[in-house]
C-alpha cells in the first residue's frame, strides 16, 4: 500500500469518526426519530448537503498532503497526524452551526404543500419533549396522516380552496393548540379547570385535529377514487368480470 493510500485512509477514517461525534453531539430535536416521511427527507437532504461538504474539504486537505508530500519527499508521521488533524477541524467548522433548523411557527403556512408539511412535521417534533405521553402519540399518528396529506395535496392546484383549509388546519390550529398548552406552566398542566386537566384538553384537541386531517385527506382522495371506480367499470365492461377471464383463459 502507498504511503498517499495510508495518509487518505488515516484522513477518512478520523473525519468520519468527527463527523459521527458533531452529529450525536447535535440539539436535542435530533434525538427523536422522524414522525414522517417528509420531515424525514428534509432531514436527509440537510446531511446530504453537509457531508458533501467535508468531502469537498477532504479532498482539498488529501490533495495538498500529497502535493507536499511529493515535492518534499514524504510527510512523515507528523505530517499524517497534522492531515488527520485538519480533516478533524474541517469537519468541526463546517458542522459547527450548521444543524437543521427548525422552522418558526409563522413560516409553517409559506412554502408549496410538500413543504408546509415538512416543516409542520419537523415543528412537532421539536413540540414533543415538552407534551405529555396521550400527546406524543397524537402526535406521531399525525406525522403518518400528514404524510398521506401532504401526498394528495401534490395532485391538487394550489389555487384551490381546499389547500387554504389545509394551511389553516395544518400550519394554523395545529401548532395553535400546542403553542397554547405550553404557555401553561407545567405545575399548572395536571390541575382541574373547567371540568378538565390542561393534558387531558390538549389530547381532546389533538384527537379532534388528527380527525379532520383524516377527514381532508379522504375528501382530497375521492376525485382519485371516483376515477379508479370509473375505469373497473369500463374494464369489466370492455373484458368482462373473471368468469369471462376465466372463458378466455380455456
Amino acid at each position: 500500500m502507498s504511503d498517499s493510500t495510508r495518509e487518505s485512509d488515516a484522513i477518512l477514517s478520523a473525519a468520519g469518526k468527527s463527523l459521527v461525534a458533531n452529529r450525536d453531539h447535535g440539539g436535542t430535536h435530533r434525538s427523536a426519530e422522524s414522525i414522517g416521511r417528509f420531515s424525514a427527507e428534509a432531514k436527509s437532504k440537510h446531511w446530504k448537503k453537509m457531508i458533501k461538504r467535508i468531502l469537498i474539504a477532504f479532498a482539498g486537505i488529501w490533495a495538498a498532503a500529497v502535493a507536499i508530500g511529493l515535492i518534499i519527499d514524504g510527510i512523515g508521521f507528523t505530517g499524517i497526524m497534522l492531515t488527520v488533524l485538519a480533516a478533524m477541524v474541517a469537519v468541526g467548522v463546517i458542522t459547527r452551526g450548521r444543524k437543521l433548523k427548525i422552522p418558526q411557527r409563522h413560516e409553517l403556512k409559506k412554502g408549496d404543500a410538500k413543504q408546509m408539511v415538512a416543516s409542520t412535521e419537523l415543528w412537532l417534533e421539536a413540540q414533543r419533549p415538552a407534551l405529555p405521553a396521550p400527546a406524543v402519540q397524537l402526535v406521531d399518528k399525525l406525522g403518518v396522516q400528514l404524510d398521506a396529506l401532504g401526498v394528495q395535496l401534490q395532485t391538487v392546484d394550489q389555487a384551490d380552496p381546499a389547500v387554504n383549509e389545509v394551511r389553516e388546519l395544518v400550519g394554523e390550529y395545529i401548532p395553535e393548540t400546542i403553542d397554547n398548552y405550553r404557555k401553561i406552566p407545567q405545575h399548572l398542566r395536571q390541575e382541574t379547570h373547567a371540568g378538565k386537566t390542561a393534558d387531558e384538553r390538549l389530547t381532546d384537541s389533538l384527537t379532534k385535529l388528527s380527525g379532520e386531517v383524516d377527514r381532508v385527506t379522504r375528501r382530497l382522495a375521492e376525485g382519485a377514487l371516483d376515477d379508479l371506480a370509473i375505469k373497473d367499470r369500463y374494464l369489466e365492461y370492455r373484458y368482462g368480470g373473471p368468469e369471462a377471464l376465466e372463458d378466455q383463459s380455456k
